[in-house]
């Protein structure tokens, strides 16, 4: 009897061990990407992640977002962490590829970047595409509900200053998409290192202040779709999610004014640990079935025309997610600002939003 139970444990002992060495061979990869900005599998959609382990069962996906390029970096920046690949627009790549926080990419294991079309290759943020890889595109307008808001002041970014909707109207949380929607306002370069123009944009700000409910990222979906705000400006693509859950939300893009239009890329950092794991994942997404998969559910412009053969046609043939080259042709591409420009436009947005009084340092 206690030679049968020997071998009943001896037994057990071995499973544990051969099941422990089977979990051990996963190798995790961590992502860092915007919120809502991958299919998760709802409504339907594929579950991107799921379908990456599903055909790479030794790779597991760690998973986590951030609501802005500036937070991004700053969590990079301050070391401590390890990602594997993010997602940043073009001027917060330019910025990491001249701070050397970017490794060169290995194409050998990213055999679908010959998918991505060619007018979204070698852009200005990095020319020879050496650290970068194309996952989306878009522009930034004005999200409105036109059960509250008179279509008649719908004329331009002069909306987001509208007494009339005071405590309705949202904006943006980071510094370098609230300052673009003044300088467009103001008829200043989107880029300008101009202090005194970039001042005037803070002053600007200080003024739309007191009718601002609040000052927003990834909580405009709720407070837009439960009506709890009526105005934001935010991302095509996002917009399109909210609009599926209040059809009163309608998107407009000031084009006398212009608006920013980005690429988001995807990325490797250099304190990445797995790197050929990482290339594989970039591959998955550059894959022109999962690729229009992904997009037709976050509705951002996907650079890869294969991909639309797997979306919906709906998706592929709306204005706001695919606007024509002359509505795209109005809008202004961010670049890397010095560092300087970036601390001052930070500290005046900081001001701005802690209702100080406007100043240069």
């Amino acid at each position: 009897m206690k030679k049968s139970l020997s071998i009943v444990i001896l037994l057990c002992v071995l499973i544990g061990l051969l099941s422990g060495c089977t979990q051990d061979k996963r190798v995790t990869i961590n992502v860092y990407n915007w919120g809502q900005y991958i299919s998760e599998g709802n409504d339907g959609c594929i579950d991107v992640i799921a379908e990456f382990e599903r055909l790479n069962p030794d790779i597991r996906v760690n998973y986590v977002t951030y609501d802005s390029n500036e937070t991004m970096y700053t969590k990079m920046a301050n070391g401590g962490i390890t990602v594997d690949v993010i997602i940043p627009s073009d001027y917060m790549v330019d910025r990491l590829i001249q701070e050397n926080m970017l490794l060169p990419l290995n194409y050998d294991n990213i055999p679908n970047a010959q998918k991505v079309d060619s007018q979204f290759r070698n852009q200005a943020f990095d020319p020879e595409n050496k650290y970068s890889l194309p996952y989306s595109w878009g522009t930034v307008g004005i999200i409105y509900n036109d059960k509250y808001v008179d279509e008649a002041d719908v004329t331009g970014w002069e909306l987001l200053w509208n007494e009339k909707y005071a405590d309705k109207i949202l904006m943006f949380d980071n510094s370098r998409d609230a300052f673009c929607i003044a300088q467009c306002m103001l008829g200043y370069d989107i880029n300008t290192t101009d202090e005194q123009e970039l001042l005037q944009c803070a002053r600007e700000l200080e003024r739309q202040r007191p009718v601002v409910q609040q000052y927003i990222m990834d909580q405009v979906f709720d407070l837009m779709e439960n009506e709890e705000a009526w105005i934001a400006p935010y991302y095509a693509g996002d917009y399109l999610t909210m609009a599926d859950e209040n059809e009163h939300l309608q998107f407009f893009l000031p084009e006398h004014q212009g608006f920013n239009r980005f690429i988001d890329a995807m990325c490797i950092p250099t304190c990445c640990e797995n790197k050929d794991a990482a290339e594989r994942f970039i591959n998955f997404l550059c894959e022109p079935e999962f690729a229009g998969g992904n997009m037709d559910w976050i509705c951002y412009g996907t650079p890869i025309s294969e991909a639309k053969e797997y979306m919906d046609p709906e998706v592929v043939n709306d204005p706001v997610a695919y606007p024509s080259e002359e509505t795209w042709n109005h809008g202004k591409d961010y670049v890397a600002l010095p560092r300087s420009t970036t601390r001052l436009m930070e500290s005046l947005f900081m001001q701005v939003r802690n209702g100080l009084e406007v100043k240069l340092d």
